[in-house]
């Protein structure tokens, strides 16, 4: 199974707008803060990889999740192989991948508000240090007819799917920081 996804850079109330005039059903909104994880074996940087824990809360309650995202797989979209499984904490997660040999890189901090539209989960994304982006996705087997559904939601919304970035939210950060130290 795959993670099809698209993602724009872009102001959210008019797609907020556009969600509610297409009934798109509001899932809630969630605040999350993922921590990125260098392996001591190989450079996820170089292999396209991804390792980390998510925190989330939700109306008050907390949860983590650890996630594994492989190389991007399509030319066309952010589609990866995504692993992920609940862990009972967080921190027990970050303790054990540490004693290991795993380092933090970073950590995204974001809030999310979550709408359910014609198969897909849209996202509205604040992260901090960032900025504003919509995320259309869903999880599919056959990649070019779910990137094309995807494509055709964002227009629905207003926006451009060719204007979408590829690069995850840690790489746009991490881009920023190397930009700040150069200056």
């Amino acid at each position: 199974m795959y993670e099809v996804e698209l993602k724009v850079e872009t102001d959210h109330e008019p797609v907020r707008e556009r969600l509610d005039a297409l009934g798109a059903a509001f899932l809630g909104t969630v605040e999350q803060a993922d921590t990125y994880y260098d392996a001591p074996h190989r450079e996820f940087a170089e292999t396209d990889e991804a390792l980390r824990v998510r925190r989330e809360t939700v109306d008050g309650e907390s949860s983590a999740v650890m996630t594994y995202k492989g190389p991007k797989v399509d030319a066309g979209s952010k589609t990866r192989e995504e692993i992920e499984t609940a862990v009972g904490d967080g921190d027990d997660a970050a303790a054990i991948f540490e004693s290991v040999g795993f380092e933090a890189a970073a950590t995204v901090r974001k809030e999310r508000d979550r709408y359910r539209l014609d198969g897909y989960t849209v996202t509205l994304d604040s992260v901090a240090g960032a900025g504003s982006f919509v995320e259309v996705e869903t999880e599919a087997e056959e990649i070019d007819a779910a990137r094309e559904g995807a494509a055709d939601l964002m227009r629905d919304l207003g926006l451009d799917p060719d204007d979408q970035i590829r690069t995850s939210y840690l790489g746009l950060l991490l881009d920023d920081a190397d930009a700040d130290a150069r200056e």
